[in-house]
């Protein structure tokens, strides 16, 4: 795999988030939005031309070869718009999976198509419980066939390929699923957040091809992975309603000065500036970790989950309170950032689950 240097993962995010402002605007995406796919094809297809959702691909298949730290560089950006795109699913939790197996057959099918963002995929973990965890896995494997049930899967509407976690016999393996075969029942999840699709998918004697090498350790480090990325878009995102705030108090005039003047509003900005930088920090110490192999890995992972999901949350919770009655109106972004806090709070596990995990890691390290 390349290494991606300082410099060039800088002009990868420059040149994302200038397409973004061009074509993920809050228009586009209240339009994008109340489509029924919930999809952008000619976005997705920016933004797979510019190489972004080949990132994690080796460049034998089409890709950049990059790491999670370009990863995480770049969810900032698309935490900040609020993406409604197939990048967290498909270019990296599907991207992950994939390079774990020892197919190279399966590899050189998918990832290059993965990569052009001419076929989507996606990656279905979880039971109705959402615990993320090998116990909550609802989908059974019995001699190459799958059934059962996979709930909370992004993206699952707009699909190719369905990668799907199963425990087969004794263990836990992954199979690939045509997200058309026989037997596969694709049904919407109501979300508060109506920027994202989220599904469940019931299985019913579905013929599916494993993915040769690929195990329960395997999918914990994709689902790691994916944290970090979620970890980037939850720090990108608090960063930019809280920009968004910060502007409104400086233009929003009450007794004859900006309200950003009155001392309450003051504190409570510096508060959750020190929640957006923490957050951001966190975000950037685990990807940094994970891209190292470090031992502190597994702690600062599990840190991010919870610190990064808690600060978006609270900073747009508070925006809407620094708001006034203007943020509580459908026109106003600040709810989608809170509805966006909501969901993503509830993805690869609850804050109260990686709290755990911390305490775990830190115990195991001394």
């Amino acid at each position: 795999m390349t290494t991606i240097g300082i410099e060039e993962r800088a002009a990868i995010r420059e040149g994302f988030a200038r397409l973004l402002s061009e074509k993920a605007s809050e228009a586009d995406l209240r339009r994008t939005m109340a489509s029924d796919s919930g999809h952008d094809t000619d976005l997705w297809k920016a933004i797979s031309d510019m190489g972004i959702a080949g990132l994690l691909v080796d460049p034998d298949h089409g890709g950049v070869g990059g790491s999670i730290l370009d990863v995480e560089t770049i969810m900032e950006e698309a935490g900040a718009a609020l993406l409604a795109a197939p990048l967290l699913s498909g270019g990296v939790m599907a991207v992950a999976l994939l390079a774990e197996s020892s197919d190279a057959d399966l590899k050189a099918r998918l990832l290059p198509a993965i990569a052009s963002g001419e076929t989507i995929a996606t990656v279905a973990v979880t039971g109705d419980n959402g615990l993320w965890t090998r116990d909550d896995i609802g989908v059974v494997a019995t001699a190459g066939w799958l059934s059962g049930t996979a709930s909370y899967v992004l993206s699952a509407n707009i699909a190719d390929v369905l990668l799907v976690v199963a425990i087969a016999g004794d263990g836990v393996a992954v199979f690939e699923v045509d997200s058309k075969a026989g037997g596969v029942t694709i049904e919407p999840l109501q979300a508060w957040d109506p920027t994202l699709r989220l599904s469940r998918i019931r299985f019913d004697k579905v013929a599916a091809k494993v993915l040769a090498g690929v195990d329960s350790s395997s999918v914990e480090r994709t689902l790691d992975l994916a944290r970090v990325a979620l970890a980037g878009e939850q720090a990108g995102a608090a960063r930019r309603i809280f920009d968004i705030t910060v502007e409104y108090l400086r233009t929003r005039v009450q007794f004859g000065r900006p309200i950003g003047g009155f001392q309450a509003l003051k504190h409570m900005a510096a508060d959750l500036l020190v929640e957006v930088e923490s957050a951001t920090s966190a975000a950037r110490a685990a990807a940094q970790a994970l891209a190292k192999g470090t031992p502190d890995a597994a702690a600062l992972v599990s840190l991010a989950a919870f610190a990064c999901a808690d600060a978006f949350h609270q900073v747009a919770a508070a925006a809407i309170q620094m708001h006034g009655g203007i943020a509580f109106t459908w026109e106003h972004p600040a709810h989608l950032y809170l509805r966006r806090a909501r969901v993503d709070a509830q993805l690869f596990g609850a804050s109260a689950y990686h709290r755990d995990r911390y305490v775990s890691a830190l115990e195991t390290a001394a």
